[in-house]
């Protein structure tokens, strides 16, 4: 009886293995197609998440040097215009000859 089941099973396929081998080939297949497909939308959400993060690192990177640029004192920060000189000299001239007159004035 072994000798049965080894002789059909190493002779041609029937008509109806043969369709039952070609649909477990195609849904192998299709199964690959899937698990191919999923791993390329796995990888491109993945590329995409990396762009999105890299944009806002840049981003977040430019506004600090931005900040930074402004917190730092400019050579026009610390150099006063020459009306504003004159303007605090005189005041300045001002308030002296005050103070002058009203220790002298009292005395």
């Amino acid at each position: 009886m072994a000798e049965d089941d080894t002789a059909r099973d190493s002779g041609p396929l029937t008509d109806s293995e043969r369709a039952e081998l070609e649909q477990l080939r195609a849904e192998r297949a299709a199964r690959a197609e899937a698990a191919e497909r999923a791993e390329l939308k796995k990888l491109r959400a993945e590329r995409e998440r990396v762009r999105i993060q890299q944009e806002q690192d840049k981003h977040i990177q430019e506004l600090r040097e931005r900040n930074r640029k402004l917190m730092e004192p400019d050579d026009e920060d610390l150099s006063m215009p020459v009306a504003q000189r004159v303007v605090l000299g005189v005041l300045a001239f001002i308030v002296l000859a005050f103070v002058v007159y009203l220790v002298t004035g009292n005395l």
